[in-house]
């Protein structure tokens, strides 16, 4: 008997010790957990469609947040926006509504109101859990034609736990039992038509497929803007980019010498006819214009001596008794970058200072084109201004088709700028024009070109042709024929004697104008690739 009671009073004292601590251990979690014992909403719709909700909650615990649903979408490009104001009786961040304890909440809803036909219809998410017994009171401009309430998650189709109209049908109410966190009493009520003539606050979502929407309208609007933009440009370059017409101008062959001596068309020099034709000053021009200078006396190339695996290299030499002054001011340049004070320098030497140099050989062959009265601008700032202003419309283009991508479906129309802007900056390439005199050189000079290119040289006496096809030479540097015209150099003998020099091109020992040909094409290309260095030309 003694040990019952003492088995029975273990018991009595392991189970006190078991609530004890369940007390102790459920007592904080309790305390913790903030909800809605009480919540009684009253909302009235106004005539203006704004909606005035007065909650008066009684709070365990506290303070209690609400996410309240400010925006859903509404169709394809948008979406539907509640907006919240005038909020007393607690903080609202426009998405998060703080209640600090029991009391009055007040708040007006602008945006819930939506046309529907013959009908009006209010929704509101009234209230947001966790709540515990929720009851709201509804009262509108008119008589209640329908009424509905779901309870849940904001898409919900559950029906609340309760929802009836007054013998007036002017007030709404309804109940709900248990509201868990984040789950929503959704109050829905139909009027007549223009009870309140309000309707939804609509935002547009920027999705990029709706931004560039094609339709009737985009794609007529996007093709006519398209035909003026590229129309225009079309019209520029008709008005301002062509060169001048030319009535009569002279076509065909022309030849480049007058009884046996040199005669080129109006006494053009090479790295004028490549500037002319191209509109560029080249890398080949001022090749050209180097070979120029010494078949005209003002320089004389010296090939070196080399073994078999050094690389070719060639010394240029300064004639003392060369008249300087009478050089173009782009040939003057070119010989002083070339020399700078010295007698002679070797080709592989030509950096630094040469590099230098070559910058103003560029500038004076464009002011030279002007000077010649063959453009009326410069071809090199012609084409600056309008691919500049090229770019600038396609970076305008770009923050247009931004712009309207964000706020509009036409965002097509933007790339019809930008097309246009590009379209601008290639086609500036092509705006520098000739002036008729200008044309009518160039009409000449091709026709020397045709005349290089298939020319006999049977006609020109044996004591002539040295000199006369070392002029054409650097003319065949610039039409590409070089080859052409270096073998036949090396095939003459001047006044019947085999020669193993020429007056302007000098080789090494055992060296003789057999291999003028391959050294003439190994010095251009040489040339040109010292010239591109400096990155100041345009190679081809």
């Amino acid at each position: 008997m003694a040990n019952l009671a003492r088995r029975l009073g273990l018991s009595i004292l392991l189970t006190a010790l078991a609530l004890l601590t369940a007390g102790a251990v459920g007592g904080p979690a309790h305390a913790d957990r903030v909800t809605a014992t009480q919540d009684d909403v009253t909302m009235e719709l106004r005539k203006d469609g704004v909606l005035h909700v007065a909650e008066k909650i009684k709070l365990s615990g506290g303070p209690l947040r609400r996410t309240l649903l400010t925006r859903t979408r509404y169709d394809n490009g948008n979406d539907r926006v509640y907006r919240v104001e005038n909020v007393r009786g607690a903080t609202f961040d426009g998405t998060t509504m703080t209640i600090s304890g029991s009391g009055t909440v007040e708040y007006d809803v602008r945006g819930a109101v939506t046309p529907l036909g013959g009908s009006e219809e209010l929704r509101w998410y009234a209230v947001v859990g966790p709540a515990e017994h929720v009851t709201v009171t509804m009262t509108g401009p008119g008589r209640a034609e329908n009424i509905s309430c779901f309870a849940g998650e904001p898409a919900s189709a559950i029906g609340c736990t309760s929802a009836s109209i007054d013998e007036t049908g002017t007030t709404s109410m309804f109940e709900q039992q248990g509201l868990r966190d984040s789950e929503m009493l959704t109050i829905i009520v139909g009027y007549p038509k223009g009870a309140t003539g309000a309707g939804p606050i609509l935002e547009r979502r920027f999705e990029l497929a709706n931004a560039f929407t094609l339709n009737m309208v985009t794609g007529g609007a996007l093709a006519l803007l398209l035909l003026v933009l590229c129309g225009g440009i079309g019209l520029l370059y008709w008005t301002r980019g062509r060169d001048a017409r030319v009535v009569g101008a002279r076509s065909g062959m022309v030849a480049g010498h007058q009884n046996g001596q040199f005669a080129p068309p109006n006494d053009v020099r090479p790295g004028q006819i490549g500037t002319l034709i191209d509109e560029q000053a080249d890398v080949i021009d001022v090749t050209a214009t180097i070979v120029d200078l010494a078949v005209r006396g003002y320089l004389r190339i010296d090939e070196q001596p080399r073994q078999a695996y050094d690389a070719p290299d060639w010394l240029l030499v300064r004639m003392p008794s060369a008249p300087v002054s009478s050089l173009l001011p782009y040939e003057r340049a070119l010989y002083d970058a070339v020399f700078e004070g010295r007698d002679a320098v070797l080709l592989s030497q030509l950096q630094g200072s040469f590099t230098a140099g070559l910058s103003k050989v560029r500038d004076g062959l464009y002011r030279d084109m002007v000077t010649q009265g063959w453009f009326a601008r410069r071809p090199d700032s012609v084409r600056t201004r309008w691919t500049t202003v090229g770019v600038i419309a396609a970076v305008l283009g770009v923050v247009v088709t931004v712009a309207l991508a964000w706020f509009t479906t036409y965002a097509l129309l933007g790339l019809a700028l930008i097309i246009a802007g590009a379209a601008l900056a290639v086609g500036g390439q092509y705006m520098p024009a000739k002036t008729s005199k200008g044309a009518t050189v160039l009409a000449q000079t091709l026709g020397f070109r045709e005349h290089l290119m298939s020319a006999e040289i049977g006609d020109i006496p044996p004591a002539q042709r040295i000199e006369l096809f070392s002029r054409y030479l650097p003319y065949a540097v610039v039409f590409d024929s070089v080859d052409r015209w270096a073998r036949v150099v090396a095939s003459i003998h001047g006044d019947g004697r085999p020669a193993d020099n020429l007056y302007w091109y000098q080789g090494p020992a055992e060296w003789d104008l057999s291999k003028f040909a391959d050294s003439m094409r190994t010095f251009t290309m040489t040339t040109s690739g010292a010239i591109s260095a400096a990155r100041l030309f345009r190679s081809f």
